[in-house]
């Protein structure tokens, strides 16, 4: 049977601040391989939901760098995987900036709508978004300094699992 599990929120973003300028041994950096910026907000995620989904191609998981998912390391995947997930692991909707909430996810892209980067929200004060990061490591960085055309941002409702 699939029932909804919570998300935690300050599981998500412990993590986020304990490898925000490290990496964890336990998954390849991709810095060199296009980017480890989803690749750390999917590992975040985990933390915060402690659920993959091992569907094949369109699942959300990571055993080892030749074994995972692609919407465990790729921006648009993880967009995809989140918004229509209707079985076991994390799931989102899209959101207004001012509904944000810390774990949450926002993506960076160019006016053409290509998506690029994957922070995850660690701070909101008086309204500023504050994110963390891998490609370019950042803890509470503010999202206005990054140059950017559009953003979405993904709300995570919770996760599923298998009982």
């Amino acid at each position: 049977m699939l029932i909804n599990t919570e998300y935690n929120r300050n599981k998500a973003i412990e993590y986020a601040e304990r490898w925000a300028f490290d990496r964890n041994p336990r998954y390849l950096d991709f810095e060199k391989l296009g980017g480890d910026c989803t690749n750390y907000v999917s590992q975040c995620i985990y933390a915060g939901c402690g659920v993959m989904n091992y569907t094949p191609t369109f699942g959300w998981y990571y055993n080892s760098a030749n074994d995972r998912a692609p919407a465990w390391t790729g921006v648009q995947y993880l967009y995809n995987f989140l918004v229509n997930n209707k079985k076991e692991g994390p799931y989102a909707i899209v959101t207004s900036p001012s509904e944000v909430a810390i774990g949450d996810i926002v993506q960076l892209g160019h006016a053409n709508g290509h998506f690029y980067h994957s922070p995850i929200v660690c701070g909101i004060i008086d309204g500023r978004i504050f994110v963390a990061a891998h490609s370019f490591d950042a803890w509470m960085r503010p999202l206005d300094s990054y140059k950017f055309d559009v953003a979405r941002y993904l709300h995570i409702l919770g996760a599923r699992k298998y009982v």
